[in-house]
Parts: structure tokens; C-alpha cells; sequence
């Protein structure tokens, strides 16, 4: 039986466990250039020294103006690719393999001067109203998309991952609510999301796996559901996702009557079912932060990898911790055998 210390494996890509860092955005380059500082090297090495299977770093936008604020990584320049690097490569020392969130925050682009997005919509009444992009300017944005992942190779990622999901620039496109086009675009909104797939499968490795992150349910008035995202996904893994995470939110404030659990797990139904209908491996995420609950998704075969948030902010030893409290081995560096004596030899 599968639990969360079983190794993991699709196509060249292979996890020692089940436990996956989500990308949480730090807002730490300080020098506003796109560029990881210490911070990031710090914050993400930590978490393989600390036993997690797959890393997945921030969102790095495409472009300037694609940054959430000035203080988000970036992977419009080749500058911007040996401190990613330097990250990659000390991650896997310790056993870990790292991917990095491509993306653009479209018309929630805070500090942009004029944000951009699929329609001239903002997203509530405090935000800027953004430029709706032409069908040429979105065809040279799938260009930028596919430069970003391009740089992300060339710095040793072993997964990309798109940010579909959370209100930003993809899935302003695959939305009803924020996509009005007339054009292509928008007579078949998925077909942004698709068009980036293609483009960052064509710079890829062959091996390589792609993750795509959706929202599978939009909890403000008019948004969609999960029958709708079952659709956005199928649409996505025949355009080449491997991998898709499941979150859930963002497209605008929420409504009171469609606000979210905040139980454990509450987003892992969301999970199951687009495993199951489309029979594609997945990474759960939302209040997973114990263990033992951690263990049961996998064991249940509700998701195929566990994304621990909050809790690897909490602590970035939460993988060897699972381990003791699960009884599984999980590779406790040696020097700190001490420190967890139920996993000593």
C-alpha cells in the first residue's frame, strides 16, 4: 500500500516521497530586479535538507509587469538564472528535486502601471482597470511564457509547473468572469492555457514532466464550478499537462455564499475528482499540515503527491517529522540523528 513515504516516479522525474513544498511567494528581492537573494537559497535548501521530495519555488513571472509586486523572482532575463541555479543544485545534494512556478499576474499586478489581462475587467473596485491584450499581444505573451520556462531549464529544474490557478493571467483566460473576449481567445478560453502548454513542452526535455495549477472552483458570484474545471483540465492534459495541482479561489473577492471550508482537507474532494474523471496524477493542497492526514490522501489514492504549505513555513523539518510520527524512515541527515532518535541507526 501506497503511503507518504513511497517513492514517486513519472516519466524522468523521481521523488524519494510524496511530500511537496508548494510554491508560497516570499515578496524578498529586494533589489526589485527578479533576482533570488539569500533569502530564497536559505528558505529553499532548508526544506531539502528537511526531507521533502519535491520543492516547487515561487512564482517567477515572464515579464515586469507579470510580478504579483516589484519584490517577486522573475525569468524575463538570463540574469535572473544563476541564483536559480545555485538553489537547484543545493537542493539536490540533500536529495531533493525542485521545480519553479512560471507565470503572470495579469490584472493582479499591483505595482505595474497598467496591468494586463484577457479583458479590460479590474479585479474588484480598488484595483487598476487593466488593458485588455490584443489577439497579437497575447500570441507574443505565450512567446514570453515559453522564454521563462526555457530559462528555467537552463537552470537545472526538474519540473515546470504553470500557474493556472489563483485569479492570475491563465486562468483570467479560462474564466468567464474576467474573459469576455470576442476573438479566438475567447470564443474558447482555454485556448491561452493550451497555446503556453505547447510552447513550454517545445523547450522542455522530453522527459520532463509539466504540472499545470488550476482552481477547480471559483467561490465568487457567476464563477465556475468543478464540472467546468473538469473540462479546463481535460482540455490541458490533452495539450500536454502531466501533472495537475488542485487548488481553488482567486478570481475575485469572495462571495459570502460561496466561501470555502477551512477544515482540514477541504480542497482534496476537489482533487479526487479530477484524478479519478480524468485519470491524471495529482498534488493535493489546502490545511494538509498533519501528518497523519497527510498519509491517509495518499493511502486513500485521493492524490498522488501532498502539498504541505503553512506547515513547511512552520517548520522546514516537516517531512522528517511525518516520519517519526508515521514510523517511516525518512532520511534524517546523520547530524541530526540526535534530534530525532526513533530515526537514528
Amino acid at each position: 500500500m501506497k503511503d507518504l513515504f513511497t517513492p514517486y516516479e513519472i516519466k524522468s522525474l523521481k521523488l524519494k516521497n510524496r511530500v511537496v513544498m508548494p510554491p508560497m511567494c516570499q515578496y524578498s528581492v529586494t533589489n526589485k530586479d527578479g533576482i533570488a537573494t539569500d533569502w530564497h537559497y536559505n528558505h529553499y535548501v532548508s526544506r531539502a535538507v528537511g526531507g521533502a521530495g519535491l520543492i516547487i519555488v515561487e512564482m517567477a513571472d515572464v515579464e515586469p509587469d507579470g510580478r504579483i509586486t516589484d519584490y517577486d523572482l522573475g525569468l524575463w532575463s538570463d540574469e535572473q538564472i544563476p541564483a536559480l541555479a545555485r538553489i537547484v543544485e543545493a537542493s539536490h545534494v540533500h536529495g531533493a528535486k525542485v521545480g519553479i512556478q512560471v507565470a503572470h499576474a495579469g490584472r493582479k499586478a499591483e505595482d505595474a502601471v497598467l496591468p494586463v489581462s484577457s479583458s479590460a475587467i479590474p479585479f474588484d473596485d480598488k484595483s487598476t482597470t487593466p488593458h485588455a491584450l490584443t489577439t497579437e499581444e497575447v500570441k507574443a505573451m505565450v512567446g514570453k511564457f515559453k522564454l521563462g520556462v526555457q530559462r528555467a531549464v537552463q537552470a537545472g529544474f526538474d519540473v515546470i509547473e504553470l500557474h493556472g490557478a489563483h485569479g492570475y493571467l491563465i486562468h483570467q483566460f479560462h474564466s468567464p468572469l474576467s474573459n469576455q473576449r470576442t476573438d479566438e481567445y475567447g470564443q474558447d478560453r482555454t485556448l491561452f492555457g493550451r497555446e503556453v502548454i505547447a510552447a513550454a513542452k517545445s523547450v522542455m526535455p522530453e522527459g520532463m514532466p509539466l504540472i499545470m495549477r488550476i482552481s477547480a472552483q471559483e467561490y465568487v458570484e457567476g464563477g465556475y464550478g468543478l464540472t467546468e474545471s473538469l473540462e479546463i483540465s481535460r482540455a490541458y492534459k490533452e495539450a500536454g499537462a502531466d501533472i495537475f495541482h488542485i487548488s481553488a479561489g482567486g478570481e475575485g473577492p469572495i462571495a459570502a455564499a460561496g466561501r470555502p471550508g477551512t477544515h482540514a482537507a477541504y480542497q482534496v474532494p476537489l482533487a479526487r475528482a479530477i484524478k479519478q474523471e480524468l485519470n491524471v496524477p495529482v498534488i493535493a493542497v489546502g490545511r494538509l499540515d498533519e501528518a497523519v492526514l497527510a498519509n491517509a490522501v495518499i493511502g486513500n489514492e485521493e492524490a498522488d503527491l501532498v502539498a504541505v504549505g503553512r506547515g513547511m513555513l512552520r517548520n522546514p523539518y516537516w517531512t522528517l517529522e511525518a516520519g517519526v510520527v508515521l514510523g517511516k524512515d525518512a532520511g534524517v541527515p546523520k547530524q541530526y540523528e540526535l534530534g530525532f532518535p526513533r530515526a537514528a541507526k
